[in-house]
């Protein structure tokens, strides 16, 4: 008998003690009824008949033809209830055995269908938490397989949940796998730029010195342009393969922001923009300071492209005890709404972009303070312009 039937068998065994029980003392109490009648009715003769010898033939007499009459026949006599007799004056209840041995045939079957339930219940919920535990290790990457202990109810849902798991194994491993080959793609893209871009540095250095151009400034952005693009893929390709060096130490936020925007002094005294951090005293979180000053580097640089002449970009920060919260935002015309669900995609170029931007600064950004416990979102502000929201999360 395999283990399906053994539960069931034992499920049913509780039902059918119940059944039983419940059949003996409605046949028992049907038994003891009839008792009862008969004994009153004896009686009664008995009295009639010592009392009036000669009324005993006339007493059997109407006994039989009592005898003869249907249920609804006897349903219409109350003779007695004229002489003010009703039925509970014949009524002397059942005998306190018989209490007793209902009360204990009740208590054996409702502890037995109890019983039953419970182990029920109880496998049930073994069997549930076996499975919980097997997702629990899953989840924490610690992984196992199943060891099939029973055939039951679960089997299916087991072996459908260890099908899902090990797909979802080779998924994940196929997925890996791809990311570290395009990181390693990226990285070699990125070391192929560097050469020819060294070299038409150099070449344009010894041009400069030969002779004045006037192309010779656009393209010399062009190459800063190219430098800038192959950093920032060789940057990408390190977050990908998982080989950034982050040093997690506290840093101050107003630090960080003071020295992303003086990184940027050349840029904002050209655009005529200035940077306003305000000082909120010490407030720290868990990251690299050189790295996260990149990426607010890029931010800025963002709100920056998208300021007018004169325009100021902002700053804010707080902290409570589960993140730390940067807010930079600039006065410019704000993001298309379109574009807002894309921003921090790799390459994508909104609508208002730069005409000369790569479309990674962002997707750099997030990319940073992810590795950091942190997010980057972006909104458009009522007052007008684009706001970017940092929050860092305590470890």
């Amino acid at each position: 008998m395999n283990e399906k039937r053994k539960q069931g068998f034992l499920f049913f065994i509780p039902i059918f003690i119940l059944f039983l029980c419940m059949t003996y003392m409605a046949v028992f109490c049907l038994r003891t009824y009839q008792q009862n009648t008969f004994k009153h009715i004896s009686a009664f003769f008995q009295t009639a008949a010592e009392a009036d010898p000669k009324s005993e033939p006339q007493l059997l007499s109407a006994l039989k033809e009592c005898q003869s009459l249907s249920e609804e026949e006897v349903d219409k006599h109350n003779y007695l209830e004229k002489y003010g007799y009703h039925k509970d004056d014949f009524c002397r209840g059942l005998p306190v055995h018989i209490f007793a041995l209902f009360f204990s045939l009740f208590f054996i079957s409702a502890s037995a269908f109890a019983w039953g339930i419970w182990r029920l219940c109880r496998q049930t919920r073994r069997r549930i938490t076996y499975l919980t535990e097997y997702l629990e290790q899953v989840n924490t990457g610690a992984g196992g397989t199943f060891i099939q202990m029973q055939e039951d109810d679960f089997s299916h849902l087991q072996d459908e949940i260890y099908k899902t798991v090990t797909m979802l194994y080779q998924t994940r491993e196929e997925a890996i796998a791809a990311r570290e080959r395009f990181a390693e793609n990226l990285t070699n893209i990125a070391h192929q730029l560097k050469t020819p871009i060294t070299a038409a540095f150099l070449s344009l250095q010894l041009m400069k010195k030969a002779s004045q151009n006037e192309y010779a400034l656009q393209v010399e952005k062009q190459l800063e342009r190219l430098n800038r693009l192959e950093e920032s893929l060789l940057t990408l390709s390190k977050i990908d393969a998982g080989t950034l060096p982050l040093k997690f130490q506290k840093v101050d936020i107003y630090t960080a922001l003071t020295l992303a925007a003086e990184n940027l002094n050349d840029l904002l005294s050209e655009k005529n923009v200035s940077v306003v951090i305000p000082e909120k005293g010490c407030m720290e979180f868990s990251g690299d300071l050189e790295w996260s000053m990149e990426a607010l580097i890029n931010l800025m640089k963002n709100c920056m492209e998208h300021s007018p002449s004169g325009g100021h970009i902002y700053c804010d920060y707080t902290e409570n005890p589960l993140y730390a919260q940067i807010l930079i935002w600039d006065e410019g015309t704000g993001f298309v709404q379109g574009d807002i669900p894309h921003l921090f995609e790799r390459f994508y170029q909104g609508r208002n972009g730069t005409p000369n931007g790569s479309g990674i600064g962002l997707a750099l950004a997030r990319s940073i303070f992810e590795l950091q416990n942190g997010t980057v979102t972006a909104r458009n502000i009522p007052e007008g312009g684009a706001c970017f929201e940092i929050k860092i999360y305590s470890h």
